[in-house]
């Protein structure tokens, strides 16, 4: 059941990826942690493993040597960020551009005082 959960994870990162150019950073590292209680190194190295090719395969490595990348787990968030960026960057074509900047501003500020807050 859990590999349908990381699938959604991926579609939704993948989707704001396509309509913000977002993903790793402000997407998923925050849900490892706050959704599925993945350390900050975890989800961080898992997050990078999920963006390998050929992103940060140097950086996942060093992460995975240290035990702190979940594999499985991010194999299949890697599948639904595929589709989900091809989905999210369709939806966004017609937006304006204010709209756009007000909605990922909005978004990043939710981010920020989550971490913030550290809930």
């Amino acid at each position: 059941m859990n590999y349908l959960l990381y699938i959604l994870l991926g579609l939704t990162a993948g989707i704001c990826s396509g309509i913000f150019g977002i993903g790793g950073g402000t997407i998923l590292i925050p849900a490892l942690v706050f959704l599925f209680g993945l350390t900050q190194h975890q989800a961080q190295g898992t997050t990078l493993a999920i963006m390998v090719p050929p992103i940060g395969l140097l950086a996942a490595l060093r992460y995975y040597y240290s035990g702190n990348v979940k594999l499985g787990m991010a194999g299949f968030i890697c599948l639904g960020f595929f589709i989900g960026g091809l989905i999210g960057a369709h939806l966004i074509q017609n937006v304006g551009d204010l709209a756009l900047k007000r909605v990922f501003g909005i978004f990043l500020a939710i981010i920020a005082v989550r971490m913030i807050i550290g809930k």
